[in-house]
């Protein structure tokens, strides 16, 4: 005989979504109603199941002295208790919806406090949990005042009546796993503890209880109508356009719409008898027409991140200037709208968003991705079970976020894939809400949203569907589309988004799209700098596919975000020189001598902008001024004349950059901020030439060619002048990225493994001649990989002036080559005390053939350990684009034709080697990269691979370098 008796925790594993909260309402930041924060120093003690403690610490009087301390909001595991896991999809316990395992860390979380002195005495008060992950339960001066789920989400209790002046007793108990974990599978950090605010809330009689703010606006009247439903009566005023009238009414008036690009809002009041609640007023209207997503009326481009709460020591526990840095970043790198990957964000990151401008789409706290390993059989979306727990998560998203004009659009979750739970859910917010459109991206057809979204399409499927040749129903063929997630930014990345923004900007149905994603979730860790999955012992584990964002884990920018502000910049110069030359001539470009500038954005004019121009030889600045540009509309374009070829600027490489930067301080930005930018080449540079004038000499053990001496066995190069060179000879191999090793599900395009199994990291050089003629010194090799027939005979041709060395190198492939070769150049290994370089070229920071827009020409310089990109896991990186010439150690090296540039203190056998920037340790050596050609990146960590015209096939090159060594 068995049974199973009723237990205490049986809530923990029970598909609701709890007992005893408030129904959800709007969320407001503040109002006359008084209000205690409870976050700081909490008591705190771990157990190792659910059932090892009872609920005696929960009495009031209970001694906590003996306990640890934990600081709320936080994550015990990111202070000092156990430890934080990371999985993509994989659930990190057995899935048996709805039960989680015997071992589940529980922690009991203790606080006292005092209402302050002048705490009114009359109304109630609520108790609200802004996230707890994954379940809580609740007790309040030794009464059960109830549990919930849905961590990301708020849930408030009725407190007053329990209430007393002083020594009040909190006590929280949170349960790491619950039923709700199999609803959070969201591709982060699984981190419990009380993560946001935990407030008390004064109520008082007569105070606010819901609200919804309807504020439309008429883009051909330009006026807006404004109604603020309430649930208890009150008045509305917005002094600012005289109004005042009674909740539940609607006044129309001529306003300022609310957009991105012009975050126009009005300070209003809401006023019931016992309470005064200020409003943020947007007026806009989003609408689905003409198959299109419209704001007022006008098509949007979205240019867009993803964007997980991640700070690399508090986890999702983020405080306000954190956010704000967040805002600030994206607006000064031209991002436009954010997707709050998986779940609502913090409520304080959408009043940021109002007031600086973001579109947003408000995903709720949903995803059961991990169900995709039993081919989604026990689904909880598609089980009726949970559809009161699913609608509770829509609910709490909406009706706290529904008052916020940057919220466009709904998102049902993520990759939870597809059931008659997402139906209701989808059915209720019409219901609710019909002011906004819904998104899902495993909704295929459409059924239940009004986008047709999907992920890391490639970018011959995005131009099928952008011309309408992407079947689907019927519903889905009349809908806009956008890529929820593409660019992929994991490591050295994302490649090919210019292509992307080009497909965007082409077809009126592609409206734009979101990176993946905004930052690296890495852990700071002494050990290793930043920590990612598997550096916590973990059983199961995603490694570094948690880094996979345009943010470093400290917010420093990474060369992926440069990238995609250029690419997005919203004011377009073209003209001659341009790679878009040819397309804007077809649609009446800018003649010779001009520039044609074009708005880009939806909504704003240039007004804010300066423009200026400013003319380069060999890469230096020698004059520069304003540019006169028109007050441009949206979409409008001006031809500009540059001004007159600066006289006695001849016999260099001379071009024209022309800037567009913030005419004064904004909200966002200072004065001078760079927004876009073009550069239009005049004139190309003069070739070196190097006239062969000294012939090679044989000498004891040695060969002397002008300034050079080389090995006379080998033919190596040793040295060029006074400099040092050893180990230089053709090089292929690059310390595979994130994109070049691929995603799982790809494994016949997985470059990175597939170099590594060909043998292209462990060239054999096989010397076949050393040829003295008159005038040069030839080498003639053999590079192959053992146990292969393919290889690249390789000839080095040197010769010399007496001060200068020219090599020219001969690459000829022999055999079946299949693969595209990482890089093709040479390396070189300068010893001594190397601080810096020096170079004219691409910069300043690093750039690959299909990360180059970012790549400005110019003069730059920087230290050795400056030309490092610092990527969580070590990769190929730091190569300069588009290299004349560089001087580094004692050489100056120009090329014909430009080339890539690479220098770095370890070599890239030892960064392939590392799986943390600590473990590279930095010798008296630097190691140079002198590449005619590098394969580009792509974004296949989890999207399309590299495009064909920026792969690096096997062919027959030749090309050249001079060295001559710097004096003084």
């Amino acid at each position: 005989m068995s049974f199973r008796t009723t237990s205490a925790i049986d809530y923990v594993e029970d598909v609701s979504p709890g007992s005893g909260a408030l129904p959800p309402r709007a969320r407001y930041a503040s109002s006359d109603a008084r209000s205690l924060s409870l976050n700081g120093s909490w008591r705190f003690r771990l157990s190792p199941t659910a059932d090892a403690e009872d609920d005696s610490f929960a009495a009031e009087g209970f001694d906590a002295g003996d306990w640890a301390e934990v600081s709320v909001p936080g994550h015990w595991v990111l202070q000092g208790h156990g430890s934080p896991i990371y999985t993509n999809h994989l659930y990190p316990f057995p899935v048996d919806p709805p039960r989680v395992p015997t071992g589940n860390p529980t922690g009991d979380h203790l606080h006292t406090f005092d209402l302050p002195y002048d705490w009114p005495s009359d109304g109630g008060a609520v108790l609200r949990f802004d996230g707890v992950e994954s379940c809580a339960r609740v007790w309040l001066n030794g009464t059960d005042i109830g549990e919930f789920k849905g961590s990301r989400l708020p849930h408030e209790f009725a407190v007053g009546h329990l209430l007393k002046p002083g020594g009040n007793a909190l006590a929280v108990r949170v349960h790491q796993w619950s039923a709700g974990s199999y609803l959070e599978d969201q591709d982060q950090w699984w981190l419990p503890g009380i993560f946001r605010d935990v407030t008390l809330l004064h109520r008082p009689a007569g105070g606010v209880l819901d609200f919804f703010v309807h504020a439309s606006y008429d883009h051909v009247e330009g006026l807006g109508t404004l109604r603020v439903d309430s649930d208890v009566d009150g008045r509305v005023t917005v002094p600012g356009l005289d109004i005042d009238v009674a909740t539940g009414a609607s006044v129309t008036v001529p306003v300022l719409p609310w957009t991105a690009e012009t975050p126009q809002l009005y300070d209003g009041v809401l006023a019931t008898e016992g309470e005064r609640v200020p409003l943020r007023v947007g007026f806009r209207t989003v609408a689905l027409k003409d198959g299109l997503i419209k704001v007022n009326g006008t098509p949007l481009l979205f240019k867009g991140v993803n964007r997980h709460e991640w700070h690399p020591e508090r986890g999702r526990a983020l405080d306000l200037e954190t956010m704000r840095e967040d805002v600030l970043l994206m607006k000064r790198h031209n991002i436009n709208a954010v997707r709050t990957s998986h779940y609502p964000p913090h409520p304080a990151f959408l009043d940021l968003c109002d007031e600086y401008g973001l579109w947003v789409v408000d995903e709720c706290d949903l995803e059961t991705h991990g169900f995709t390993e039993q081919a989604w059989r026990d689904n909880p979306v598609d089980d009726d079970r949970w559809t009161p727990a699913l609608l509770d998560r829509a609910a709490r998203m909406v009706e706290r976020d529904k008052n916020h004009p940057s919220v466009v659009i709904w998102s049902l979750g993520n990759e939870a894939g597809t059931g008659r739970g997402l139906t209701a859910m989808a059915e209720w917010i019409r219901g609710r809400d019909g002011s906004r459109l819904l998104h899902y991206e495993g909704d295929i057809d459409c059924r239940d949203t009004d986008v047709y979204s999907r992920m890391y399409a490639d970018h011959a499927e995005v131009e099928r569907i952008g011309r309408g040749l992407d079947g689907g129903t019927h519903k889905r063929r009349g809908l806009p589309f956008i890529l929820c997630e593409y660019g992929h930014a994991m490591g050295n990345g994302p490649g090919g988004i210019a292509d992307y923004q080009h497909l965007f900007e082409t077809y009126d149905r592609i409206q734009g799209g979101f990176i993946w994603e905004w930052i690296d979730h890495g852990i700071k860790d002494e050990r290793y700098g930043f920590a990612y999955g598997g550096d916590f012992g973990e059983e199961l584990h995603d490694g570094n596919f948690v880094c996979d964002g345009l943010l470093f884990p400290d917010r420093t920018p990474s060369p992926g975000l440069a990238e995609y502000k250029k690419v997005i910049e919203p004011v377009r110069i073209v003209g001659w020189g341009s790679p878009l030359l040819e397309r804007s001539r077809e649609l009446g470009g800018a003649a010779d001598g001009s520039v044609r500038v074009t708005n880009g954005y939806d909504f704003a004019d240039l007004s804010a902008l300066a423009f200026e121009w400013s003319y380069q030889v060999d890469g230096e600045t020698v004059e520069a001024g304003v540019l006169s540009v028109p007050e441009l509309a949206p979409g409008e374009s001006a031809d500009v004349k540059l001004p007159d070829q600066p006289a006695g600027s001849g016999g260099g490489e001379t071009q024209w950059t022309v800037r567009a930067t913030l005419a004064a301080d904004t909200a966002w930005g200072p004065k001078d901020h760079l927004v876009a930018w073009a550069q239009f080449p005049l004139s190309a540079r003069p070739l070196t030439a190097v006239a062969q004038s000294d012939g090679p000499v044989l000498g004891e053990g040695q060969i002397t060619l002008g300034p050079a001496a080389f090995d006379a066995r080998t033919g190596a190069l040793r040295s060029i002048g006074g400099v040092d060179v050893r180990g230089l000879r053709l090089d292929v191999w690059r310390a595979p990225t994130d994109n070049d090793n691929g995603a799982a599900w790809q494994p016949d395009l997985r470059y990175g493994p597939l170099w590594r199994e060909l043998g292209l990291h462990r060239m054999h050089h096989r010397l076949e001649a050393v040829e003295l003629g008159d005038d040069a010194l030839t080498v003639r090799t053999r590079v192959a990989p053992a146990a292969r027939e393919v290889a690249l005979r390789t000839v080095y041709r040197w010769t010399s002036d007496g001060t200068r060395l020219r090599l020219t190198v001969s690459v000829a492939p022999e055999g079946d080559w299949r693969l595209p070769l990482p890089r093709l150049g040479i390396r070189l290994r300068l010893a001594g005390s190397v601080h810096g370089a020096r170079w004219f070229g691409g910069g300043p920071g690093e750039a690959y053939p299909d990360t180059k827009s970012a790549s400005m020409v110019g003069c730059w310089e920087s230290t050795i350990d400056g030309l490092q990109t610092p990527y969580v896991r070590p990769q190929e990186n730091g190569a300069r684009a588009d290299v004349r010439w560089v001087e580094i150690g004692g050489l100056r090296v120009e090329g014909e034709p430009e080339f890539w540039f690479t220098a770095r203190r370890w070599t890239s056998e030892q960064l392939d080697a590392a799986e943390h920037p600590t473990d590279l340790k930095a010798g008296d050596t630097v190691w140079v990269n002198l590449d005619h050609g590098q394969q580009g990146i792509g974004s296949q960590s989890c999207g399309p691979g590299v495009l064909p015209q920026y792969q690096l096939r096997p062919a027959p090159a030749e090309f050249t370098f001079h060295f001559s060594e710097i004096h003084g």
